[in-house]
């Protein structure tokens, strides 16, 4: 067989798309002629390849930038701030009484229903580091590094069923369709390695979060900075590695009669999405030699792996971690992490806060204590963001699905005050924002919505969330919506 010639593979796949072009066809590529030109007359703009692919590289952010990149680790179905967080001795002394009346008047659950009863704390809690931060024993490894910890106990948000509150957390809006928080951060940054993603989302706990794809979805901004999925067993990225028979020299020659073909078609039609198509493709390829390598925690000594809990071959949240880490260093911008299975209403064994909950802690505590702990041995930690949370917090009542309280320790979705952790890029270490009442319930100073945390994160790369915007539909876009404000006492 001879080597193919790119030119004549061009030609000959030219005249049989012609060959199969239905009259359908020809007068819906018609019309988009006509809208093409139409937009070009009120003053639209092409994008040729070169210039598309530079919509990828790294730019200078217009603020002062403290963070480069950000590694943001949600844990999805919320676990419970009142093991873990924030600690109410007082809620303690009041285990198995009745809540009080005000609690449950007018307010809606997802389950709880009648009046049940207050649940204390089932771990204790101690003071860490200069700062004297509390946190649980659950925590012992994420403790360690405390005084490098900003803890935020006033967040709150409008949402209390798990996939419009991740989508909110996640994108800005309760409803899919909007671009996410690391589809927000490419746009307006850049990736700093045009041979990874700069935009990657790692899976664990067996499962999707409950947003689904929609959660790293690029929203209605070029489907080039959606995230891309990666993996620690088999191929890194689904569908990367050649078929059998495909070597790299065959690829590469189909790749450039494709690409012959698109610029073809974004001449003809004025499409962005087709040089997105041309980018994606060439980012495919450039990935199959450099994402191997990337992924490969074999090289990662004994004592490191160890110091995660990671196991490489196996699926896991310490792999996940240790890969997020990998990734950072090879210039990822933003690194998304979900871990499924922190939705603990006791209804059952497997949602048991006195058993199911410890397991897992222990694996997510010594992960992401041996992350920040390396990351700052690394001289990365100052200019990493690392984010750790889910998507609301936890009623201080014991859930009582359908009147009668759950068999096990549980707690039901708790929308008003919720806690989480970040540590470096530019966040004040040892400090503990906000406080809720005594027992929990409600946010008493610092009340921080998740837009306001969305847009100190955006600060802290640089970005001001008010000017990150995209017109579609006739409107600016962003982030933050029509909210959100910089919390400039979480900032170093």
């Amino acid at each position: 067989m001879h080597p193919a010639d790119p030119n004549r593979l061009a030609e000959e796949a030219v005249r049989e798309h012609l060959r199969l072009v239905t009259r359908r066809q020809f007068l819906r590529n018609a019309g988009l002629c006509i809208g093409a030109a139409a937009f070009a007359g009120l003053g639209g703009t092409r994008l040729n390849a070169v210039e598309h692919r530079n919509t990828l590289a790294a730019r200078t952010a217009p603020l002062r930038a403290k963070a480069r990149r950000v590694i943001y680790i949600h844990l999805a179905g919320a676990p419970s701030q009142l093991e873990l967080f924030d600690h109410k001795p007082e809620l303690r002394k009041l285990h198995g009484e009745l809540c009080p009346e005000s609690f449950i008047a007018g307010k809606t659950f997802a389950f709880i229903k009648g009046r049940p009863k207050l649940l204390g704390p089932l771990y204790p809690f101690a003071k860490h580091g200069a700062s004297g931060m509390e946190l649980s024993d659950r925590l012992p490894s994420i403790a360690q590094q405390s005084d490098e910890l900003c803890l935020i106990r006033s967040l709150w948000t409008e949402q209390f069923n798990h996939a419009p509150a991740q989508l909110l957390a996640q994108t800005g809006f309760q409803i899919s369709g909007r671009p996410s928080l690391g589809s927000w951060v490419m746009y307006g940054l850049g990736s700093e390695n045009e041979n990874l993603p700069g935009f990657i989302v790692l899976l664990s706990g067996g499962t999707k979060p409950d947003g689904g794809k929609a959660l790293w979805s690029s929203g209605f901004l070029p489907s080039v900075y959606q995230g891309v999925q990666c993996q620690t067993v088999g191929n890194p990225i689904p569908y990367l590695a050649n078929p059998a028979g495909v070597d790299g020299d065959l690829r590469r020659q189909a790749l450039d009669a494709l690409g012959q073909i698109n610029r073809a078609e974004h001449e003809q039609l004025g499409d962005p999405e087709t040089l997105t198509r041309i980018a994606q493709y060439e980012l495919a390829f450039r990935m199959q030699m450099s994402a191997p390598e990337a992924t490969e925690l074999s090289q990662e000594s004994s004592a490191t792996l160890a110091r995660y809990g990671a196991e490489p071959g196996k699926e896991s949240f310490a792999n996940n971690v240790l890969l997020a880490r990998r990734l950072a260093e090879r210039g990822c911008r933003f690194i998304q992490l979900y871990d499924w299975g922190w939705d603990m209403h006791g209804e059952a064994a497997h949602t048991d806060l006195a058993k199911a909950f410890t397991s897992k802690t222990h694996y997510m505590d010594k992960a992401v204590g041996a992350l920040i702990a390396d990351l700052r041995e690394r001289g990365m930690l100052d200019d990493t963001l690392v984010v750790v949370g889910g998507e609301f917090g936890r009623t201080p009542m014991w859930e009582n699905r359908s009147g009668a309280q759950n068999a096990f320790f549980g707690r039901d979705h708790h929308p008003a005050a919720f806690s989480m952790i970040v540590a470096g890029g530019g966040f004040r270490g040892g400090l503990t924002y906000g406080s809720t009442d005594e027992i929990g319930y409600e946010i008493v100073d610092g009340k921080m919505h998740v837009h306001d945390l969305q847009a100190t994160l955006l600060h802290q790369l640089g970005l001001e969330h008010e000017q990150l915007t995209y017109r579609y539909q006739g409107r600016d876009f962003r982030l933050t919506d029509t909210g959100g404000r910089v919390i400039s006492d979480l900032i170093a």
